[in-house]
């Protein structure tokens, strides 16, 4: 199959290296035009686990284009998904659909033979339906259908998650469409649920799950905060709650809140789509205010654990938003060091395998950034792991202690082994396994 992928980011690329290895002709279009100069010489833009060994194979054996011309990557195709992004609008936190619509005006006059036009973007219900306007309005002649083609590609695990689904949604008002689809899928026949619904259903299925999740995220997070006040280790409460087949163990990690590119987008898009239909989703409402506090919260915590936040140095483990991406966009690490900064902190040196890049384009020289683990360690008053990231829970420990002015651990992703640290001779603090009373009013 002929396939044309519009966006070369976190769904896009992973999304088109995929679809290449399943051994479909892919052309990848994007309007930035260093990003595909990098793409086209054997330059990965993106980290994703496994990622880059598969690109470069297909650029190799000729199945995966690159291009900024949408002529060269629409024209002649069978399926054409618009994967570019949705960003919350500053004020309204709505998804911004300028570039969907633009994406779907440009590509319509290039349309040749029956085409279906899939949106794989995360987009605001009937999204669909202005798109199919969009087309027919500008190519009166154009043979088409829209179908909503929602990712559930985890960041970090994109290329397993891709050969490896759960479940593929295909919204569709279109047997015709829906063949299409079928044949793309065919790999995955009897290997994952594959479920055909409305269009408006699947687009809606994408913000409801995603939703759902981040509240589960925020109900153990402060299942956390309980723990600690009563004397219970949040792990174990977790682990009894997760073997409960009605609620699973997946996303009953603690934390520092969730972040990322769709979980806050999502979360604020699905709460405005709400309060324009009059309805009030008082768990997502929730939700998305104490996610947001429990950054500060986090802070709070590193600043009540040293003597003097503008004169302690604050070493930190992790700028990524999760383990397995270098995407910094609403990280709860970096906001977490722009609110130690707003206290007052002076002196943060961060290190992060994957992110560093992407980090300094947001925190700039308001923090030093460390060349390794042990850089940010060094003469640290405390240190503060922020992503989940396998090399900080395998580091030397005992030369970590050594390195420190003192040596305390703040681990707010609780991914060291508590005994452990604290034979290490370690002050060590974790969330939801310590007790840490209260005074009641």
């Amino acid at each position: 199959m002929k396939i044309g992928i519009i966006g070369t980011g976190y769904v896009g690329l992973p999304t088109g290296v995929g679809l290449a290895e399943l051994g479909n002709d892919v052309t990848c279009i994007d309007k930035d035009l260093n990003k595909i100069d990098s793409l086209k010489n054997g330059k990965i833009t993106i980290f994703e686990d496994g990622l880059e060994e598969l690109y470069l194979k297909n650029i190799k054996n000729g199945k995966l284009k690159f291009t900024t011309s949408m002529k060269d990557g629409v024209e002649n195709a069978d399926l054409v998904m618009i994967a570019v992004g949705t960003p919350p609008h500053p004020v309204t936190k709505e998804a911004d659909m300028k570039y969907i619509y633009a994406a779907a005006e440009e590509l319509a006059e290039y349309i040749t033979g029956y085409t279906v036009i899939a949106n794989k973007s995360t987009v605001p219900i009937g999204t669909g339906d202005e798109v199919e306007k969009i087309i027919k309005d500008k190519n009166k002649k154009a043979d088409f259908d829209v179908v909503s083609l929602p990712e559930f590609l985890r960041e970090g695990f994109a290329i397993h998650d891709f050969f490896n689904p759960d479940r593929i949604v295909v919204g569709s008002n279109s047997g015709r469409a829906s063949d299409v689809l079928r044949t793309l899928y065919k790999p995955f026949e009897n290997k994952s649920n594959m479920l055909f619904v409305k269009r408006r259903s699947s687009e809606t299925i994408k913000y409801a799950s995603n939703a759902f999740l981040a509240m589960k995220i925020h109900y153990i997070n402060e299942m956390a905060n309980f723990c600690e006040k009563v004397d219970a280790d949040v792990f174990e409460v977790a682990q009894g709650m997760g073997t409960d087949t009605r609620i699973g163990n997946k996303f009953l990690n603690p934390g520092p809140g969730y972040g990322g590119s769709c979980f806050p987008k999502d979360t604020n898009a699905m709460a405005y789509m709400a309060r324009q239909n009059c309805i009030n989703l008082s768990l997502i409402e929730t939700t998305i205010k104490r996610n947001d506090e429990r950054k500060a919260e986090m802070a709070e915590r590193i600043i009540n654990a040293v003597s003097d936040v503008a004169k302690s140095k604050i070493g930190v483990l992790g700028l990524a938003f999760k383990n397995g991406t270098d995407d910094c966009r609403e990280s709860p690490a970096v906001q977490i060091i722009e609110h130690l900064i707003e206290k007052g902190a002076k002196n943060i040196k961060a290190f992060d395998p994957k992110a560093l890049d992407n980090a300094k384009q947001i925190l700039k020289n308001q923090i030093s950034y460390a060349i390794d683990e042990y850089d940010a360690a060094k003469d640290a008053d405390i240190l503060v792991v922020l992503t989940e990231w396998k090399e900080f829970r395998d580091l030397d420990f005992n030369k970590v202690k050594k390195l420190m002015k003192t040596p305390k651990i703040m681990d707010l992703r609780n991914i060291l082994n508590f005994e452990e640290i604290k034979n290490f001779g370690f002050e060590y603090h974790s969330i939801g396994r310590q007790h840490t009373p209260c005074k009641v009013k």
